[in-house]
């Protein structure tokens, strides 16, 4: 089972317009509603790629029923945390004339002490018996930077971490199996501005030698970086098609790796799949609900380089 794990989901809407002017009334030619944010899109893409899956997150507020039906209907096992704060709001605007994609996101609402510890608890049952533990999104507001490493500290599997910043640095003493940020939130987390092809190698190596068995690092529609102390590779991702949203495609790069590990594959077959996932899920307007159909064929189109190893 792999465990995913993530406390800022989302009420996601998505808004489409032929064209959107800033300062001016704009009506969408097409909307959107589903439940969003980064663990639940990596939890839907999970599940969509074959294998078993639970999510464990919060919810809260009026929505938060619709929100477990929903997720009942994508087949998706998860452990909610109940929370006095209501489930964040998050928008997506995409402009079609423009071929932009604007994002409007609310920060998870802070959590409360009780409601925290109740989260821990959960996550030491389930982790004793997931074989990939996959941490996904930020932390709410107000909830200490080290929370995750609390979570870590008590994790026996493989972990994939896809998160950025004190927190991320806070766990690498804890080897992670993969770290994945992607290049802006590597430059975030390293304090420092990554200007070309030598500094994002060398800010990848540094996470390793802090203890990151592997460092992935996306960058948008550009080639996926990947390193080891000793290894490194640049795949390109394969032909994508029809652009219709790229939210959600980390989320799916993710889940790949993430499932790829728990068939025990090697780093290299577990990046190819999931930016085959990622691919499949840029074609589609809602987050993490992709065609999985032909993935292992997309996954077989991403050409390898190995830089030195």
């Amino acid at each position: 089972m792999i465990l995913c794990v993530g406390l800022t989901p989302a009420q996601q809407q998505i808004m489409v317009f032929d064209h959107f002017r800033l300062g001016e009334v704009n009506r969408a030619s097409q909307v959107a509603w589903c439940t969003s944010g980064k663990v639940v899109n990596l939890a839907v893409a999970v599940r969509l790629l074959g294998e078993e899956c639970l999510m464990l997150s919060t919810v809260g507020g009026q929505a938060a029923a619709q929100i477990d039906r929903e997720m009942e209907e994508l087949g998706i096992g998860r452990r909610w945390v109940h929370t006095q704060s209501a489930t964040r709001v998050c928008t997506t605007i995409l402009d079609r004339g423009a071929c932009s994609i604007t994002e409007l996101v609310e920060n998870g609402r802070p959590l409360l002490p009780g409601e925290l510890e109740e989260f821990a608890a959960v996550y030491a049952e389930e982790a004793a018996r997931a074989d990939v533990a996959a941490f996904s999104g930020s932390l709410p507001a107000g909830t200490p930077a080290a929370y995750y490493r609390r979570l870590v500290e008590k994790t026996r599997c493989p972990a994939v971490f896809d998160f950025r910043g004190e927190g991320l640095l806070g766990c690498l003493d804890l080897k992670p199996y993969v770290v994945k940020p992607n290049r802006e939130e590597l430059g975030q987390t390293m304090g420092r501005p990554i200007r070309d092809d030598d500094q994002l190698l060398a800010a990848m190596r540094e996470l390793n030698r802090r203890g990151a068995q592997w460092v992935v690092i996306t960058q948008g529609a550009g080639p996926v970086w990947v390193t080891s102390l000793s290894r490194a590779w640049r795949l390109y991702p394969p032909p994508a098609g029809e652009v219709v949203n790229p939210i959600g495609c980390g989320d799916a790069l993710t889940a790949g790796i993430a499932c790829a590990t728990r068939r025990g594959a090697d780093i290299v077959e577990a990046v190819q799949l999931g930016m085959a996932a990622a691919a499949a899920n840029l074609q589609h307007l809602l987050p993490g609900r992709f065609d999985s159909a032909g993935i292992e064929e997309r996954a077989r189109g991403v050409r390898v380089e190995e830089l030195y190893g």
